[in-house]
This record gives structure tokens, sequence and C-alpha cells, in this order.
């Protein structure tokens, strides 16, 4: 029974992993496309308040996306730790735990934290650029 919570366990962390991957791959992506959108209609939007409409949008749809991406980091965060909490748990009780190193724990929240800033900065460059340039 212990093998199939292991493999469980494991094969939730698989799949927190891919999610991730998608928060953060979807939300750089439409960081930059929308930078490249709103940068590529600067010059229209300094004589056409549509341009500029237009321009508003993408950096509403941009944040609210950014926000949804943050909250799916912070809870796949959490539940990676408490999936590999539980892995310790029963590595303990198995007297293996020696071969899980705890300090994995803290590098995954500081690779978290940054999956966060590389968000942040991404959509603060694709908010800011255009409207500087403008």
């Amino acid at each position: 029974m212990i093998e199939h919570v292991h493999n469980h366990i494991t094969s939730e962390l698989q799949q927190n992993t891919k999610s991730d991957i998608i928060f953060i791959l979807s939300s750089i992506l439409l960081n930059l496309i929308t930078l490249a959108v709103n940068s590529g209609m600067v010059e229209k939007s300094r004589t056409d308040n549509s341009a500029l409409t237009v321009m508003f949008v993408f950096v509403f749809l941009l944040v609210v996306v950014n926000i949804v991406v943050i909250f799916g980091l912070l809870k796949g965060k959490e539940t990676r730790m408490k999936l590999i909490n539980g892995l310790l748990s029963m590595y303990k009780d198995q007297n293996v735990a020696k071969y899980y190193d705890e300090t994995l724990l803290s590098n995954y929240n500081v690779r978290y934290n940054l999956f966060i800033l590389v968000v942040i900065c991404t959509g603060v460059i694709a908010t800011i650029v255009p409207f500087i340039v403008r």
C-alpha cells in the first residue's frame, strides 16, 4: 500500500510541475505578445483614441492573466510543499528519510519566488514600455 501512496504522490508532483510550466509559459508569452502589439500601436495611439483604448484593453488582460498566474504559482508552491512533506513523513516512517535532503524544500520555495518574479518583471515591462515610448 505504501508503494501505491508513493506513486500517487509522485504523480501529483509531476502534474503540479506540468501545471506550473503551463502557467509560466502562457504568462510570459502573453506578456511578450502584449509588448509587441502595444509597441506596434504606439504611433497610431498618438492620434487615434481607439488605438489607445485597445492598448489599455491589452494591459487589462495582461494584468488579469498575470494575477491568475501568480495565484496559480502560489497554490502550486503550497501543493508541492504539502506533497513533499507527505513524502518526507513516509520516508521517515520507512527509515529512508536520510536519502532526501530537506534543504530541497527551501530551494523549491526560492525557485517559485523566481518564477513569480519573472512573471511580474515581464508583465511590468510589457505594460510600461509602450506607454513610455508613446
